[in-house]
């Protein structure tokens, strides 16, 4: 059974930083490509990054390009995303996913990911 488990999230400022982390059992995580979504309030769930097996290439969504960083450890089977100098806009519920791919191609449709979390809630004050 897969298990997609999203940590980290919480109550911050604008300006901190956070890294939420992305735990994944159940299947060969270093076969997969990963990515985070988020999905404010009273919107559509957006993307956000994606990255490929070995971690060698990255793509963001190209609004959020330069704050965001994603990174795995395919030892730990954690996915990561820092998320630098936080904006009120970037409260929203985070989600991790995987794919059945190794790379990102069209990463964006959200159909192609095999594997959900639950979400990890980040809520930044002004």
């Amino acid at each position: 059974q897969v298990q997609v488990m999203e940590s980290g999230g919480g109550l911050v400022q604008a300006g901190e930083s956070l890294t939420l982390s992305c735990t994944v059992s159940g299947l060969a995580f270093d076969l997969s490509a990963m990515a985070w979504f988020r999905q404010a309030p009273g919107k559509e769930r957006e993307g956000v990054s994606c990255i490929n097996r070995n971690g060698e290439n990255t793509y963001y969504e190209y609004s959020l390009e330069g704050r965001f960083t994603i990174s795995r450890d395919n030892a730990k089977n954690t996915l990561y995303l820092r998320i630098d100098s936080l904006k009120p806009e970037d409260t929203a519920t985070y989600y991790c996913a995987t794919r059945a791919q190794t790379h990102c191609e069209r990463w964006l449709l959200q159909n192609a990911y095999q594997h959900w979390g639950q979400g990890t809630q980040v809520t930044v004050s002004s």
